[in-house]
């Protein structure tokens, strides 16, 4: 019965490592740019992965019609719903640049929880700020809900510590340390090779799942909240990452930051909140704690599975 639900639990484990290897976060940008009143030229002009046009279609406001890479708005100007298909699968999003003729910009940012934006005709940095708040939060909470190695991380220090007074402590010295790593490198302050970031992360879930698995009173389980904050320095660079994939907006960029950090935390919270669940739930069955120790050997074999492998990309 436990050989059984260990191999199903890794199986899924698995499933969920490759789903989130094939989750890259990457943006593409698309710029336009005013040429006369009502006429914009309008181009992709950055991506990292496939041309954006194989993938992304823009859908412009219904008072504009484009030829070619001629967008004709008239004296409406760029103004209505502008949406992007397809975003949120090959690139998880879309900065839309507009560059007017009195030489303002703004900045659009379209993701998979919000694949469009009302255009306003004329530069509006109070709703710009709003838009990338909210596009920015969208990505932080799918990065940490997409981001199993985060995730099991969170799940393994939640078993450790269990449900608790310590759990507040813990959570939030996790919280500070990659807030501020997280911060720091996206500013430039810190810059460290991602390999060896991925390849810690993945060492620091292997470890939090073997201090889980047994009673020692060893550093872990006396001070986790210190354990939770040198492993969160590691995870925020880990999250910087995944920001610098996707790209900071110039204007309104310390919004961007901040925002992404709340949303990162807003998926923390929410798996804080599924595990207490399914705590209180399994709490009235004989066989979990088996479970848990089951649920805890397969973390820690997907970790080390990682492990080696970034190991090995540090040399590559």
């Amino acid at each position: 019965m436990m050989l059984r639900l260990f191999k199903a639990l890794l199986a899924g484990l698995a499933l969920l490592s490759s789903l989130a290897s094939a989750h890259e976060m990457s943006m593409a940008e698309m710029q336009l740019r005013e040429m006369a009143r009502g006429e914009f030229f309008w181009q992709w002009t950055a991506s990292e992965k496939r041309a954006p046009a194989e993938v992304l279609k823009p859908i412009w406001p219904e008072s504009c019609q484009v030829e070619g890479n001629v967008l004709h708005c008239g004296a409406a100007g760029l103004s209505g719903r502008m949406a992007m298909d397809g975003v949120g699968q090959a690139y998880s999003a879309v900065m839309v640049k507009v560059f007017w003729l009195d030489g303002q910009t703004r900045v659009y940012t379209l993701t998979g929880g919000q694949p469009s934006v009302q255009l306003y005709g004329a530069a509006d940095d109070s709703r710009g700020m709003g838009e990338i708040a909210r596009a920015y939060t969208l990505l932080g909470v799918e990065h940490i809900l997409a981001g199993i190695d985060h995730l099991l991380f969170v799940i393994a220090m939640l078993m450790l510590v269990g449900f608790n007074s310590r759990l507040i402590w813990t959570i939030s010295a996790f919280t500070l340390a990659h807030s501020l790593t997280l911060a720091s490198s996206a500013l430039g302050w810190l810059i460290l090779r991602p390999p060896p970031v991925e390849a810690a992360i993945a060492l620091s879930i292997v470890l939090v799942a073997a201090e889980a698995l047994h009673q020692r009173q060893t550093i872990a389980r006396r001070w986790p909240a210190l354990v939770a904050f040198l492993f969160g320095l590691v995870h925020g660079l880990g999250f910087a990452g995944a920001l610098k994939e996707i790209g900071l907006p110039d204007q309104h960029l310390l919004v961007a930051l901040l925002t992404f950090n709340l949303g990162v935390e807003i998926g923390q919270l929410l798996t804080v909140a599924a595990a207490f669940a399914l705590w209180r739930l399994s709490s009235r069955w004989p066989w979990a704690a088996k479970a848990r120790s089951a649920l805890l050997y397969a973390i820690g074999a997907m970790a080390a599975y990682w492990s080696l492998l970034r190991i090995v990309s540090i040399f590559a």
